[in-house]
């Protein structure tokens, strides 16, 4: 049956697909609106479920804050070109919308939200029959209370934060929102860095610090027996030394077990006190390198971001932040 521009253009309001699509759905349901919608509903889940193993690295991250609720949301594709889509944004955008309004706490209250009279799981899922790639949700983060700085960098909607602090400061929270969209700060303070990350890194910094002090003493022992460094460094070198002539096997041998021996020695009588002592600075680094409040602030770097906010007003503070990124980082 002929379908009017008018009808077609009726259901591209409602659905967001293609005018080619809406124009098929209408004249398959034979100008039933409700069975149309249903039609492109379907494709969206028939494409859901065809592409679920795909991979979604593009997308678009929103963040909006109002009435006392701040929250981001990322809606995942396939392809950056899909992700840039005016539509695509939209939904991202009246998704948030309904988000925040409901003040949603988790992703999947977040999904179970009505929108466009559907759920916004449903809209998710049809909006894959309309661009015909793997469309997710992503990302769900919120705070709650007033005194929110909210963030898009670059208004690219890739990279999107939110900070809060203990009194009104929109121009030293802003400042610090782009401090935590640049720095990827793991926690706000010393005291907030969970045990386990501290635990873990740590456990890396006496290793860290055990293989440089071997390091060390291998590469005076072979100085000392007269070995160029850059051909005892590894098997490669040694092999590339042997071919250019420039060591016998003899001494490839003897370069081995000056290496094998001066290792085993300095491990068996490590100073653990020095150890100790070492890895303490390396982890006072990560945590002025990780902790908010510690970073160097990135608008002038002779002082911290803490002390960036006591020169507006001495009791500011950032008492919480979040931050979600659909980059590779």
């Amino acid at each position: 049956m002929a379908v009017s521009i008018a009808d077609i253009q009726k259901i591209r309001k409602m659905t967001g697909a293609g005018l080619a699509d809406c124009k098929k759905a209408l004249t398959d349901a034979e100008g039933d609106f409700d069975k149309a919608v249903q039609i492109i509903r379907e494709k969206g889940q028939a494409i859901a479920a065809k592409r679920s193993d795909r991979e979604t690295s593009n997308g678009c991250v929103l963040v909006k804050a109002d009435n006392g609720f701040s929250a981001m949301i990322a809606l995942k594709c396939e392809t950056d070109f899909v992700a840039n889509g005016k539509d695509f944004i939209a939904l991202t955008q009246s998704i948030l919308d309904a988000a925040v309004a409901a003040k949603a706490k988790t992703l999947d209250e977040v999904k179970a939200l009505p929108l466009n009279g559907s759920t916004v799981q449903d809209e998710v899922i049809a909006r894959s029959g309309i661009t015909g790639e793997k469309t997710e949700l992503d990302g769900y983060l919120y705070l709650e209370g007033d005194n929110v700085s909210v963030y898009d960098h670059m208004n690219k909607h890739l990279l999107c934060t939110m900070v809060q602090t203990n009194k009104p400061a929109e121009e030293q929270a802003h400042a610090v929102a782009m401090q935590v969209a640049a720095m990827n700060p793991v926690a706000l303070d010393e005291a907030s860095v969970p045990q386990e990350v501290k635990d873990t890194e740590l456990t890396v910094a006496i290793e860290k610090t055990k293989e440089e002090q071997i390091n060390k003493a291998v590469e005076a022992a072979l100085k000392k027996a007269g070995f160029n460094l850059y051909i005892a460094e590894n098997e490669e070198h040694i092999a590339e030394g042997i071919a250019k002539g420039n060591i016998t096997e003899a001494q490839a041998e003897e370069i081995r077990k000056i290496k094998k021996e001066t290792a085993e020695q300095k491990a068996a009588n490590m100073p653990e006190q020095m150890v100790q002592n070492i890895a303490k600075g390396r982890m006072a680094k990560f945590y002025k390198d990780s902790c908010l409040l510690n970073q160097e602030f990135i608008q002038d770097s002779k002082q911290t971001v803490a002390q960036y906010l006591q020169a507006a007003d001495k009791e500011l503070t950032v008492v919480a932040f979040k931050r979600f990124t659909l980059r590779a980082e």
